[in-house]
């Protein structure tokens, strides 16, 4: 396995410690459970070593040495080219939704915008938010930060979720002044 970024390292030296495993008796388990599939791998990952969703993600990119940055830059998008291609067909209608949430995420300060498979993570020191199309008919903005206040519109996620909070959205006037305060509030945390 390659070198990892320290941020990763730092995960999967922790990972280490919570099984009383290393990575290769690790990559051994899941070679070995005939698992192929992402998303199956991760679940069980959760279930045998009690690990939450973003531990056995990063396990499961870390074993297979993949990234959702490397799955978008591998289909040769990347910036508005990326955009153009989750936000295409059916989904096109929600891209004003995306661009107005940016165009105040700006205003905030410096961030780095890192295309994934289905959508863009948005990071500072660490991930502060995820935002995509999550149906045809959605754009779902996932925030990570603690204790928001209670809003209906904040969806709480389970403990170990890739985001603390979500946030669906169906027209531009909801990028209102409270999602701004939300999303501020998780660059800020992050940073």
């Amino acid at each position: 396995m390659s070198t990892l970024p320290q941020a990763v390292q730092t995960q999967i030296s922790n990972i280490e410690k919570k099984t009383g495993k290393t990575l290769i008796e690790l990559a051994q388990i899941v070679k070995n459970s005939g698992l192929s599939k992402h998303g199956e791998i991760r679940s069980m990952l959760i279930d045998q070593f009690s690990l939450g969703y973003g531990d056995a993600n990063a396990l499961v990119h870390a074993i297979f040495e993949t990234d959702g940055t490397r799955a978008a830059a591998a289909s040769g998008l990347s910036g508005d080219s990326f955009l153009d291609e989750i936000y295409s067909g059916p989904k096109a209608a929600l891209r004003p939704i995306h661009t107005a949430l940016l165009a105040q995420l700006v205003t905030f300060g410096e961030y780095e915008t890192l295309p994934k498979k289905g959508y863009v993570s948005l990071r500072r020191k660490k991930q502060f938010a995820m935002l995509g199309p999550a149906t045809n008919t959605r754009v779902e903005l996932g925030l990570n930060h603690k204790d928001l206040p209670q809003d209906p519109r904040l969806l709480v996620q389970p403990t170990g979720s890739m985001c603390s909070y979500i946030v669906r959205l169906t027209d531009v006037s909801q990028v209102d002044d409270a999602l701004l305060a939300w999303l501020r509030s998780a660059f800020d945390s992050a940073g």
